[in-house]
């Protein structure tokens, strides 16, 4: 399976070309974490239209798996968020959540912040936007 970011979501939603040909090769094989649909909704209920975003957002769920959290995937947030402290390298709660999703359900991650998720050496990551 792969995990898709937030970032990800957004260029689908705004018809990104570079990235729909990805998700056409995939379909079948992406998921977004509980913390991307969070942010997602996050989005459209700040946007100037959050009627028609809530709905676009809605819709766009509907079509992939939304993985839910479990002890697992917050027992590696923990060690995750704890090598970052140490490091002094740390990152917001959802991008660390998302890693965490990645590592325990995931084979990799699909995002456009590659800065942000290479301080996960595990975490095997893509740009779908370039």
């Amino acid at each position: 399976m792969i995990l898709i970011d937030t970032d990800i979501c957004i260029e689908l939603l705004r018809g990104n070309i570079k990235v729909l040909p990805h998700m056409q090769r995939n379909h079948g094989d992406i998921a977004v974490s509980f913390i991307t649909a969070g942010e997602l909704y996050y989005g459209a209920f700040n946007s100037t239209d959050p009627k028609y975003n809530l709905a676009l957002i809605e819709t766009f769920l509907e079509t992939l798996p939304v993985i839910q959290s479990d002890n697992g995937i917050m027992e590696k947030f923990g060690e995750l968020k704890a090598r970052l402290r140490i490091k002094g390298q740390m990152l917001p709660d959802a991008d660390i959540i998302i890693a965490s999703t990645c590592l325990e359900k995931c084979s990799r991650l699909v995002t456009g912040n590659i800065r942000h998720y290479n301080r996960f050496e595990s975490v095997e990551l893509e740009d779908w936007t370039k």
